[in-house]
């Protein structure tokens, strides 16, 4: 896998010019975030030696390179689910490659499911915590050079960036949340005893992505921010049938707030 990593971010090297110092994940009908990135420098997933193939719509499958105002971004625009088939070494082999790239921080996004009877339709969640019911993809030998072996998941989402973005929502006045994401492995979507359940172990809301990245990113040592925008919900009385369109068009009617944020946030990095 080392081996694998490496020869994979070499290869990205011979095809850029800008070297990255945050990755971006974006989500379920999140997407559209990387228009904002300017001089841009794009590989299709299918041209990345090592890479996988996203299959879902709503993740075109690029790697973008380029600035979002005065910081140096890589965005996955698309990324990669256990759902899918995919081994959790694939799903996770992109942040090892951005890690290799040189990134110093990834931040995540995703569509979810409402569980918190205080969200609605459009939600905006900074994730604050999470609750893994995915397989862990540091399962199997660990390799010191990636990680220590048991790795602390004490502040798996760094406090100064979740500070950073109350600071961004207050000032452009956006009303965020702060809560738990379950992450589950898909791809059905919850039935109402399930939804009922992750609300009583302690979730706020629900999807299918997300822990897997942000557990390697955090065994190698990058701090993460997430957040995620809530598409449907999963409270009791007022769960209805949802699809996956659906969800990719509640995800872009709030994606230009959570574009601010992340943007907004990335500046205020680059300047301090």
């Amino acid at each position: 896998m080392y081996k694998k990593i490496k020869k994979t971010a070499a290869f990205i090297r011979t095809k850029i010019s800008l070297q990255p110092e945050t990755g971006i994940i974006l989500g379920t009908g999140l997407g559209g975030l990387a228009t904002k990135i300017t001089e841009c420098e794009t590989l299709e997933y299918s041209d990345i030696p090592g890479f996988p193939v996203s299959t879902v719509k709503g993740h075109e499958g690029r790697l973008i390179f380029g600035k979002l105002n005065s910081a140096n971004v890589v965005a996955m625009q698309g990324r990669f689910h256990y759902y899918e088939g995919y081994t959790m070494k694939q799903i996770t082999f992109p942040v090892r490659v951005m890690k290799e790239l040189g990134i110093k921080r990834l931040f995540v996004s995703n569509a979810s499911g409402g569980l918190n009877p205080n969200y609605e339709k459009g939600t905006l969640m900074v994730i604050s915590d999470h609750i893994n019911l995915l397989p862990n993809p540091l399962i199997g030998p660990n390799n010191d050079r990636f990680g220590v072996r048991f790795p602390d998941m004490s502040h798996p989402y760094d406090l100064d960036l979740i500070d950073l973005a109350f600071d961004v929502a207050k000032q452009h006045s956006i009303d965020l949340a702060k809560g738990v994401y379950v992450g589950t492995t898909g791809p059905t979507f919850e039935t109402p005893a399930e939804y009922k359940y992750f609300r009583l172990i302690g979730g706020d809301v629900i999807g299918m992505s997300t822990v897997p990245e942000v557990i390697v990113a955090r065994h190698a040592g990058l701090p993460v921010f997430g957040i995620s925008i809530v598409t449907d919900i999963g409270v009791e009385g007022k769960i209805v049938e949802v699809s996956h369109e659906d969800v990719q068009k509640e995800g872009a009617k709030a994606e230009i707030k959570m574009t601010t944020i992340i943007t907004e946030m990335l500046t205020k990095i680059e300047n301090i």
